[in-house]
C-alpha cells in the first residue's frame, strides 16, 4: 500500500530540523504542500528553501495563540486549504522529580501540551471548511510508560496523549481524525547525548532515525488511515514493551 498526499496541505511545527524537517521532506515528496513552522528562523528558512515551491516557512511560537492564527492563515492564504496538522514542536529535559525546577516543568507544559492544544483549536475551523482533516500529535514513549527522570517531560506527553483522545471524540463528527505518535529514542539534536548505534533499552538494539517516524506520520496524515482516530502508535524499536534504562539529564530544544 502506497501513501499518497497529493493535493493535501500540511502544517508541521518544529520543522526546522530533526523529526519535523524529516516529516516536511517526506510530505512534499508524497505530493503535499507544507508550511513549516519553528522559532529557529534561519534553519527553518533553509529547510523550506531546500524543498522548493511546495514548501514555505513561517516563524511560529506554538505557545502564542496569535502566532497560531498567523500560521494557519499562511497555509490557507498560500495554498488554499489546510488538511493536516503535525504537532511536532517540543522541548526536552530530564530530572528526578525531587530535583526538578517548577519553572522548567511549566515551560515543558507550555510548549509540549498547551502548544498542541492551541494548534488543534486553531486548525479546526479550516479543516471543517475543507470537509475534514488529520491531526497528528507527536507524544513520546514517555507518554506511554513511566521513565526515570521524565516526571516533567512525561507529564506533558501523557497530557498530550489524553488531549489526543478527547479531540478525537470531539472532532470526529467533522471528519477530523486525531492520533498520537510515540517515538522512543530518535537520532536528533534532542538525543545527541545518546549512542545512535546501540540502544540496550530497545529490542531492535538501536536508536531510530527521523525518517522512520516520518513514514508513520505520513501514513496517519493520508487517506490510507481514513478509519484511524484516537489511536496511539509507538515507533520506538519495541522499547515500550519493557523497562527502559534511565537517560542522563539533558536540556535542549527539539
Amino acid at each position: 500500500m502506497s501513501v499518497d498526499l497529493t493535493g493535501k496541505v500540511a502544517l508541521v511545527t518544529g520543522a526546522a530540523r530533526g523529526m519535523g524537517a524529516a516529516e516536511a521532506r517526506l510530505f512534499t515528496a508524497l505530493g503535499a504542500k507544507v508550511v513549516l513552522t519553528d522559532v529557529l528562523a534561519a534553519d527553518g528558512e533553509a529547510t523550506a528553501a531546500s524543498l522548493g515551491p511546495a514548501a514555505r516557512f513561517v516563524r511560529h511560537d506554538v505557545t502564542d495563540e496569535q502566532s497560531w492564527t498567523a500560521a494557519v492563515a499562511a497555509a490557507v492564504d498560500g495554498f488554499g486549504r489546510l488538511d493536516v496538522l503535525v504537532n511536532n514542536a517540543a522541548i526536552y529535559s530530564t530530572s528526578p522529580i525531587v530535583d526538578e525546577d517548577p519553572e522548567r516543568l511549566e515551560a515543558l507544559i507550555r510548549v509540549n501540551l498547551i502548544g498542541p492544544f492551541l494548534g488543534i483549536r486553531a486548525v479546526a475551523g479550516a479543516m471543517r471548511a475543507g470537509g475534514g482533516g488529520s491531526v497528528v500529535n507527536i507524544s513520546s514513549q514517555a507518554g506511554l510508560q513511566g521513565i526515570w527522570g521524565h516526571g516533567a517531560y512525561g507529564a506533558a506527553k501523557w497530557g498530550l496523549r489524553g488531549l489526543t483522545r478527547t479531540a478525537a471524540l470531539e472532532l470526529g463528527a467533522d471528519g477530523i481524525r486525531v492520533n498520537s505518535v510515540h517515538p522512543g529514542a530518535i537520532a536528533t539534536a534532542m538525543t545527541s547525548h545518546l549512542d545512535t548505534t546501540g540502544h540496550p533499552g530497545a529490542p531492535l538494539g538501536r536508536v531510530g532515525q527521523p525518517e522512520e517516524v516520518a513514514r508513520l506520520v505520513a501514513f496517519l496524515a493520508s487517506d490510507a488511515a481514513s478509519y484511524l482516530s484516537g489511536a496511539e502508535v509507538a515507533v520506538d524499536g519495541g522499547a515500550a514493551a519493557g523497562r527502559m534504562p534511565a537517560f542522563p539529564r539533558q536540556e535542549t530544544d527539539a
